[in-house]
This record gives C-alpha cells, structure tokens and sequence, in this order.
C-alpha cells in the first residue's frame, strides 16, 4: 500500500495511509544506497500487523530538500522577523534561491507585525515578485492571507530559531497546540522547541511542515547552486539575462552588464545582490559541487 511519510523521528517513520498511520522502519536497502526516507515522500509499505510495517520504495519526488529535511513541498515559506530576533535578509535569499531552482514556490512571511512592521523588508521581497505577507501570531493579523496563499498546498515552514514558526501554525489551527519557546532577550534567538519535522494537515487542506529553526545558517552545505545557475534563482534577474555585454557574465562587477544597469537604476534591490554576490563567492570555492 502507499501513503505519505508525516513524521520521522528516531529511526521511525509514520507513514499516512487514507487517514490510518502506520508506524514504519526503512528497509535495510535504504541505508546500503544511501538514501533516507524524507518527511512528505510518498512511499510504498508492507504492513506487518498492529499498525507496524515496513518502507519498501520511496516513489518519485517533486523535489527535496538538505535542510530542512522534505521532499515533495509546493512551498517553502521563510518565516522572518524585524525584532527579537531580527532576520538577516541573507537568510532569506539563500533559501529562496534553492526553493526556485527546485521548483518550490517562496513565499517571505514576516511575523510579529505587531512589534515591528519592517516595511522595509517587505518592500525588498514585494519589488523583486515574491508572495510577501506581514503577520501576527499574537494578534492574528494577516493569518487568513497566509491560511488562503497556503490552502491545499504541501508546505514547508521554515527560519530562524524564534521567529515564530509554530506559533504561526497555533494561530492556522489553534486545536494543534504545539509547543512553543520564549525568545531570549539576552542572546536574541529562540529555544529550538521543534526537535523534528512533522506535517501537520490544517482545516485549509493544507500539509504543513514544522521544521527546527536555526541559530545561524550554514552555508557551507552541499546543497548550494553553482555559480552558473545561481542568477536563474534570483527571480529580478530574468528579464535582462543575455542581455549583457559579454557571453557568461557574472553580473558581479562586469561592464555592460545589464543586471548592473538594473540595480544602478533602483530596479534591483541592494540588499538582494548583496546576496547574489555572497552565495556566488562561495560557490566559485566549492566547485566539487558543481557536478
């Protein structure tokens, strides 16, 4: 029979089969290729009786993810904050970029609006074309554009330690009550109350995925796009690509570059080349993975 991984946890995975779970073990195949089982893969099990049973076949994937761990999302939304803790932008645009190249809708969501509205991030995510939505877990505010962006979706919620990932999915469906943490005032992040990826199916029909926040983000990790691709993941990019001067520019420092042009002219936002020409320095250093 088949069904969707919700929850792996503990070398455990539990597997929705129409609404019955199945607590499941991955064969031993799976660690002799390497693979795992990732949360939201659909798979095929063998039932061993008692609610028990075993992952033969991982079917094919939409897409996955490193970090967090899932597969098969139509949506990654980047949790962030203008305060306590406040949201490097780097964040966000490293995230994104991976979620478009791999087919994954981003969408900026920037929770406690009603501590700090940061209409200057908004303004960045909302100019370069993202879904870009303001909240408030406390006083619901924006909640409802955010149930109705997400609704029917396979969804990944993801972000920094104390932004406020849960409490949004309390605020989607209060009868979850997950656990949530206090911020630290005197370090600025969250507790890592979430210890594992769980899907949860909200009212909307949407599945979403609770993933542990990060006190920092790693980039040094193999899932960084090479440096050939990398402006293809910044969506203001693509209407002055192959436009510039010369064959294979980098849009780093090139005459008659046209992405540079654009972000002379105010059409392309600092903050996000700033960006681009970080994760680019870090993919020239990194060229095993580019095959």
């Amino acid at each position: 029979m088949t069904g969707t991984i919700i929850k792996a946890l503990s070398g455990f995975y539990y597997v929705d089969c129409d609404g019955t779970v199945i607590t499941c073990r991955a064969r031993g195949k799976f660690r002799h290729t390497g693979t795992s089982p990732l949360v939201g893969d659909r798979v095929e099990i063998t039932e061993l009786g008692g609610n028990t049973g075993s992952v033969d076949r991982v079917l094919p994937r939409k897409n996955s993810f490193v970090r967090p761990a899932v597969a098969n999302m139509d949506m990654l939304v980047m949790i962030a904050a203008g305060v306590n803790p406040i949201t490097d932008p780097f964040l966000i645009d490293r995230v994104a970029a991976i979620a478009e190249r791999k087919n994954c809708e981003p969408v900026i969501c920037i929770n406690k609006c009603d501590m700090e509205p940061c209409h200057a991030l908004y303004d960045i995510y909302h100019k370069a074309g993202f879904i870009t939505l303001q909240v408030s877990a406390i006083t619901g505010e924006g909640i409802s554009d955010l149930a109705n962006t997400i609704a029917g979706k396979t969804v990944v919620f993801t972000g920094n330690s104390g932004v406020g990932k849960s409490s949004i999915l309390n605020a989607l469906d209060p009868t979850l009550s997950i656990t949530t943490g206090e911020v630290s005032e005197k370090l600025g992040r969250g507790r890592h109350t979430t210890r594992h990826v769980e899907l949860f199916r909200l009212p909307n029909g949407a599945l979403v995925a609770d993933t542990p926040g990060f006190a920092s983000f790693d980039t040094e990790v193999p899932e960084l796009l090479n440096k050939e691709e990398l402006a293809l993941a910044f969506r203001e990019f693509h209407p002055y690509l192959g436009d510039c001067r010369f064959v294979g520019c980098s849009h780093t420092k090139e005459k008659g570059c046209r992405v540079l042009e654009a972000l002379h002219e105010g059409a392309i936002s600092e903050s996000r080349h700033k960006s681009y020409l970080r994760l680019y320095e870090v993919a020239k250093e990194y060229k095993a993975w580019e095959h």
